[in-house]
């Protein structure tokens, strides 16, 4: 066997062994976190009466959080139905050999799984990735994300109104747009809904697997409930906020699907879009940050766009890698990437620094965390 045959093999059992860990965590979301609410009930408990007798309205509401959690459990098990086989050509089923519905399919109670502690860490910090996916769900797909979805792609849309106006693009379906780092694939759906032709891409498992229940199997608005603070206990101002629930979809994006001009593909932006000249538009909101290098990733937004093509693009520069340190991470400031886009070949159009942004906040908590986001428009040359 050649050596890349062998490397091929192991990539390939490395990629089984993430989905399987990415779809336990979804199947340990509720007793993970569960775990939180009984520790505050154990703490609770060994109070002086007198301080437990003034914790009785709060120690209601952790009942009532248990009861979020079997809301939030339902959809979560819904995401992860049939995820098996989502991709095409590639089965990665995971057999389960216990029951079929809810925390029981595991056959143990969470507090007597014999999970070493490095492995049981690592189990915590996937399920708080499931506890994302359920705020990134009410941040692209109910009505209580309306305000953060108008910050952040409203400025996108309009932005390709102006550069592909109707009155000279009358057929939309030839201006292809790619949107890399889609996540729960609102922004596609929304441009794709818009005429274009779009595809969201993703590399995210947690996301993949929420945006393909969302886009593909909701077929009715607000069908679906998630509570989606439950999991918050700094910072709130009444328990009730810690308890509010959003409706999902606040539209119907499996009914009214703008095919055939819409899709969605996973794996990594760099390695899945090499061919160049491809793509009439390309859009990345809350993206380009999330490089250990950025430079590549602004090179080949560069390679595939065609000549008088032109890149959208609207965030932080939060850069996800920074400070880990097994990553090889470079963090350059906005003056410098504007510098570094310019070198590259690109004209910049627009620019603007100081785009109020939010990202899946809680409205109601005490502590509020916005962005001065920066938002650019730069177009690859026509060839000489």
């Amino acid at each position: 066997m050649s050596s890349a045959s062998v490397a091929d093999e192991i990539d390939e059992a490395q990629e089984r062994q993430h989905f399987r860990a990415v779809v336990t965590a979804f199947k340990y979301y509720k007793l993970c976190s569960l775990d939180r609410i009984q520790k505050s009930e154990k703490i609770i408990s060994i109070l002086p009466q007198n301080h437990q007798r003034r914790l009785e309205k709060y120690k209601t509401y952790l009942a009532k959080f248990k009861k979020c959690l079997d809301v939030n459990n339902s959809v979560v098990h819904l995401i992860i139905t049939d995820v098996d086989t989502m991709f095409e050509n590639v089965d990665h089923t995971v057999t389960n050999t216990s029951g079929t519905n809810g925390t029981e399919s595991f056959g143990c109670n969470y507090n007597n799984c014999e999970i070493a502690s490095q492995k049981q860490h690592k189990m915590q910090h996937d399920v708080e990735k499931v506890q994302s996916v359920l705020k990134n769900i009410v941040r692209d797909w109910s009505d209580m994300g309306a305000a953060e979805r108008e910050q952040c792609y409203k400025p996108v849309l309009d932005e390709m109104e102006e550069r592909f106006p109707p009155d000279e693009y009358n057929d939309r379906t030839q201006i292809r747009v790619l949107v890399p780092g889609a996540g729960l694939g609102r922004l596609a759906w929304e441009i794709a809904a818009r005429g274009y032709t779009c595809q969201g891409n993703e590399f995210s498992l947690f996301m993949l697997f929420a945006s393909n229940f969302i886009l593909n199997r909701c077929n009715e608005v607000n069908k679906y409930t998630v509570h989606p603070w439950v999991h918050q206990y700094v910072n709130n101002v009444t328990c009730e906020h810690q308890l509010l629930a959003a409706r999902f979809p606040d539209v119907c994006p499996a009914g009214n699907r703008p095919n055939p001009n819409f899709s969605m593909t996973a794996g990594d932006f760099l390695k899945v879009y090499t061919e160049a000249d491809e793509w009439s538009c390309v859009v990345t909101c809350f993206f380009i940050d999330c490089a250990p290098n950025v430079i590549e990733f602004i090179e080949r937004i560069y390679t595939i766009l065609q000549p008088g093509g032109y890149w959208i693009n609207l965030g932080p520069l939060l850069y996800h890698y920074s400070d880990m340190p097994t990553e090889n991470s470079i963090e350059p400031p906005y003056d410098i990437l504007l510098e570094v886009i310019r070198d590259i070949g690109f004209d910049i159009l627009k620019e603007q620094t100081g785009v109020k942004t939010k990202y899946a906040q809680n409205p109601n908590s005490m502590m509020q965390h916005e962005y001065d986001s920066v938002f650019f428009v730069c177009r690859k040359p026509y060839c000489m």
